[in-house]
This record gives structure tokens, C-alpha cells and sequence, in this order.
């Protein structure tokens, strides 16, 4: 049953759009509700999945690895030769991207109850991008990675494009062209391992790189190496994103409905941090130690570019937008340190992020949905009318410019411990970020919350969050807080990856 356990968590959401099928979509209470509940079983696997791990339990006892699809008859030379499996596992970051996942996705299919129309489409391309999202973190090959990869753009793409803001089709084909360059980059890469090394599979591609092996079907030179991973950086800083490859997630993130926008901003960004950590680092660990310092330096544009923009918008949403290509320069400092704690940093601002972002966003939609605008200076005042929802976007607030406690203060903390190890000076300077970054959500939270009243809530009849809004936000605010004041929840399952990481930097640096 363990072999299929993996199986079961990837695909259980389409088991969820079976239900919808049958529901009539003129009833919207029944299908809502199989929209979320076809969420639970995900996160109930996912939280068993943590729970054996804290247990003792060894995660290779969960994996599965089926034979899928042969390229040519090539048995007698090697078995394994052109040979693409149905394989799925875990280890210690994937499972915390998958819990991460599944969390996210039920509590945003909890605020998709907002949705206004054509709820039975929107949940079924909702469960789709699940499944996506899933198997990505678990995909054990590069092409197995790559179809999941593209099974979330479909779904996003209509997300955005149907059930967005006033400019959602222009969003959604700048996050379709951007995103489908970056599939294309990583395609390319994907085909010339593949047809080099003669295989997919993530851990052989590693050993046969770096130490050679019987499968190397023909020789991938040290500019070839470089070559790869830095169209690598390309396909992963599209999604990541990198400055200058930014522009669309800007769009996504003003123009999405709110619960997509918690799982753009929570997990899809993410897969750019798990690629070019699982991949980039993981299979070219000698090329990343080169370019380690040209990774730091983006980092620190991205956060600084990101901060300063951040400060001069009139608007909540571009405010967070910028925010988060602001953040994820933390990610890119904490990798390109190069150390066990800029490494471990990176994985937890990727997880720490997800959380903040999604309870950011969520907080924007609720107040969009009372109020018709984000814009800030018709957001005055908000208190008066909304405390519980001013109280908790200030908490967000808090936890985004990284108070300690809170689970943004652990991963700035040790993304900048690793810099300042290696280069004080760029790590000086990428801490001006944080002050900035202080600034801006102040300025931006404090004059919604206690400066003078906006016209926009000044003349409507502004209700507070409602019981069922209130459980994403307390569930949120428990897993930031937690993380901030218990980090091992999360360092603990980190510990053998790091390690074989760090393994493999000195390797090729001794």
C-alpha cells in the first residue's frame, strides 16, 4: 500500500472533479463544497506523510517507480538506457513543499466561496492545478517534472484569463508567454540530458555529471555544463522570477481572483526556487560554486529593485507584487552563499513566503470584495469598520519585513548569516532591503488601517471577516508564528538534503 500511497496524494483532486461531474452546475452550495473537500485528502495524506517522517518513518519506504515509456531496444546494452519511469518520491524538501501545497490549496478553495460565477468550471480547473502542483515536487525525473510542470500552466491560464479582474486576459497571456519561454528553456535542457546521459532520472543525472558512469552515451563538455545551467537559471527565473524576467507576475498578481493569486504567490513561484535548487545546484553543483556570486548579485537586485518599487506604489496590490520579487532575492542570496546556512535560509524564505504571501492576498481579496478597490487612498481608515481584518494584515505585515517570531525573521536571518560568511559587503548591501522593506508595508498597512478614512470605506456599509474567512487567516497566522518560534518543525526534515548538497559543493570544490 506504501508504494501507492504517492499515487493516490498526486491524483486524489481529480477524483474531486469526477464528483463535479455529476453535481448540476446551477447548484452552487454542493459544488463549492466538493471543490473543497475534494482538497482534504491531499492534506490529510500530506499531514500523514510529516507525521511518519517526525516518526521515524523512512520516506523511501512511500516511493513508487513503474516502467512507463522506452526509447528504442536497447535492453541488451542497458536496461535503464532512453528509459523514462513512472516515479515518484520524497525527501525532506519535497515533503515540505508538498505539506505546503496541500495547505494552501484547501484553504484557497475555502476563499474561492467568493467566486461569483461558473463555480463547477472554476473548481475543476482549481483540482487540475492541484494535481500539477503536487507532482511536481514528487516527480523523481526530469520529464515526468516537466509534464506535471506544464499541466499547472492550463489550468492558471484559465484561472486568470476567465475569472480575474478588469485586464485578466491580458494577465493571463503574458503569464502564458513568459511562463511557455520558460518551459521551452527548460525543455531544451530536459532533451540534451536526456539525449547525452540517457536518462531523466534526477539522481542518475547527478552521479552521471559529476562522477561519470556506463550511461554517458556521449561526453557533455565543461562549457556545455555551464551552458545548461545557466538556460536552467533562465527557465527557473522566468518562474522564480529574476529581474528582469518579472514583468508578468505583476499582471498575475493585480489581475487574478485572490485565491489563485494565494497559489501563484505560494507555490507556483515557488517551483522556480525547487528547480533551480533540485536541478541546478543538484545536478550542476560545480557550475552553481562559479556562479555563485552572479546569483547573490541578482539576488540583491531583486531584492532591492523590488523594495524600492514596492515604496512608491498607490496601490495594495503592486505593493505585495513587488514585495514578492523583493523576497524571492532572499532565496537567491541565501543560494548563492553557497553554505549550509544561506542554503537552508533560501528553503525556508521559499516556505516561510508561501505563508505570508497567501495570507497577504487573501486579506486583499476580502477587502476587495467590501470595498470594490485596493487602491490606498481610498483605503483609509479601515479600523473603524474592520479591526479583526486591520489586526491581521498588520500581523502579515509584521511577518513580512521579517519580525522576530515570526517565520520571516528565521529565513532573512539565515539567508543573510550565509552571505555575510562569504561577502559581507554584498550582504551589507542587500540588507538595505529589509529597512526598506519596512518601510514600505508600514507605510502602505498603517495608512489603510489607522490613516485618515478613504472615501471608498467612508461611504459603503464595510463588514468585517466572517467565520468561515476567519479559518485561512488563523491557520496561516498559526504556521507563520510556529515556524518563527519553532523552526525545527522545519529544519528538521531538511537536514539529509542539505547535507547532500552541501556533499556535493565539496565534492567538486575539494
Amino acid at each position: 500500500m506504501n508504494d501507492l500511497l504517492l499515487s493516490i496524494l498526486v491524483f486524489s483532486p481529480l477524483l474531486g472533479i469526477l464528483v463535479l461531474c455529476m453535481i448540476s452546475r446551477s447548484n452552487e452550495r454542493a459544488v463549492k463544497w466538493a471543490g473543497i473537500l475534494a482538497t482534504v485528502p491531499a492534506l490529510a495524506l500530506s499531514l500523514f506523510l510529516y507525521s511518519s517522517y517526525l516518526g521515524g518513518s523512512d520516506l523511501s519506504a512511500f516511493s513508487i517507480k513503474l516502467d512507463w515509456i522506452r526509447f528504442g531496444n536497447l535492453a541488451d546494452v542497458d536496461s535503464k538506457l532512453f528509459a523514462v519511469d513512472y516515479e515518484l518520491a520524497l525527501d525532506g524538501f519535497a515533503l515540505l513543499m508538498v505539506l505546503l501545497t496541500a495547505v494552501l490549496s484547501t484553504l484557497a478553495a475555502i476563499a474561492s466561496v467568493s467566486i461569483s460565477k461558473e463555480w463547477k468550471g472554476y473548481f475543476m480547473l482549481f483540482l487540475l492545478l492541484e494535481t500539477g502542483m503536487l507532482g511536481v515536487f514528487m516527480a523523481q525525473n526530469m520529464v515526468l517534472f516537466f509534464i506535471f510542470f506544464e499541466i499547472t500552466l492550463i489550468p492558471a491560464f484559465f484561472l486568470i484569463g476567465k475569472w480575474g479582474y478588469f485586464e485578466k486576459e491580458k494577465a493571463a497571456y503574458s503569464f502564458l508567454i513568459y511562463n511557455g519561454f520558460g518551459s521551452a528553456v527548460l525543455l531544451i535542457v530536459i532533451m540534451v540530458l536526456f539525449a547525452r546521459a540517457g536518462t531523466s532520472n534526477i539522481e542518475a543525472l547527478s552521479y552521471i555529471i559529476n562522477v561519470g558512469g556506463v550511461s554517458l552515451v556521449a561526453p557533455i563538455s565543461e562549457g556545455m555544463k555551464y551552458g545548461l545551467l545557466i538556460a536552467l537559471l533562465i527557465a527557473f527565473g522566468v518562474k522564480l522570477p529574476i529581474f528582469p524576467l518579472h514583468t508578468w507576475m505583476l499582471r498575475v498578481h493585480v489581475q487574478a481572483p485572490p485565491p489563485i493569486v494565494m497559489l501563484h504567490a505560494g507555490v507556483l513561484l515557488k517551483i522556480g526556487a525547487f528547480g533551480l535548487i533540485r536541478f541546478g545546484l543538484g545536478i550542476f553543483p560545480e557550475q552553481f560554486k562559479d556562479l555563485s556570486v552572479i546569483i547573490a548579485v541578482l539576488g540583491v537586485i531583486n531584492l532591492l529593485y523590488g523594495a524600492f518599487l514596492a515604496f512608491i506604489q498607490n496601490e495594495f496590490k503592486m505593493v505585495l507584487a513587488y514585495s514578492s520579487i523583493s523576497h524571492m532575492g532572499i532565496v537567491l542570496i541565501g543560494l548563492g552563499a553557497l553554505n549550509e546556512s544561506g542554503i537552508q535560509g533560501a528553503i525556508f524564505q521559499v516556505v516561510s513566503h508561501g505563508l505570508i504571501a497567501a495570507l497577504l492576498f487573501f486579506l486583499v481579496g476580502v477587502i476587495h470584495e467590501r470595498v470594490q478597490t485596493t487602491a490606498l487612498p481610498n483605503l483609509g481608515g479601515l479600523s473603524h469598520n474592520m479591526p479583526l481584518t486591520s489586526g491581521f494584515l498588520l500581523a502579515g505585515a509584521m511577518a513580512s519585513l521579517g519580525l522576530p517570531g515570526m517565520s520571516g525573521f528565521i529565513s532573512e536571518f539565515m539567508a543573510f548569516l550565509g552571505l555575510f560568511k562569504t561577502d559581507p559587503l554584498l550582504a551589507g548591501i542587500g540588507a538595505l532591503g529589509i529597512i526598506i522593506t519596512a518601510v514600505y508595508l508600514l507605510r502602505a498597512v498603517m495608512g489603510m488601517t489607522f490613516g485618515r478614512q478613504g472615501a471608498s470605506v467612508r461611504t459603503r456599509l464595510v463588514s468585517d471577516l466572517n467565520a468561515l474567512e476567519m479559518v485561512p487567516v488563523l491557520v496561516l497566522l498559526a504556521f507563520i508564528v510556529t515556524i518563527g518560534v519553532y523552526p525545527t518543525i522545519l529544519s528538521n526534515p531538511l537536514e539529509d538534503t542539505i547535507q547532500l548538497i552541501m556533499t556535493g559543493i565539496r565534492g567538486q570544490a575539494g
